[in-house]
């Protein structure tokens, strides 16, 4: 999977269209990340322990990792993600300016 934790990406599809934000998980089995602020769903949760407090809560839920699309740290525009092989390392690099990401 080119997306990976703490990535800055960009939404591609969906209600939340446009919309940047950090990676917080990266689920490359289920080929789905969980993004900060973008597909936030409402949960309603019921206290467990003495004095905790239950309510309605904000969570992000995850998404396909085909939906979204990396943001390059160097030229901050959404590009492509290709690897280099230098000195049996890969890296990652961005297509458009090709920089290390």
């Amino acid at each position: 999977m080119k997306i990976k934790k703490d990535d800055k990406v960009v939404v591609l599809s969906g209600k939340d269209k446009g919309k940047q934000g950090k990676v917080l998980i990266a689920d490359p089995k289920g080929a789905k990340v969980v993004v900060e602020g973008v597909n936030v769903a409402t949960k309603h949760q019921k206290p467990r322990k003495q004095g905790e407090e239950g309510g309605i809560i904000k969570v992000e839920t995850p998404i396909y990792v085909s939906k979204v699309q990396l943001v390059c740290p160097k030229c901050g525009k959404a590009t492509r993600v290709g690897f280099k092989v230098e000195n049996g390392k890969k890296t990652r690099i961005c297509k458009k300016c090709g920089a290390e990401v």
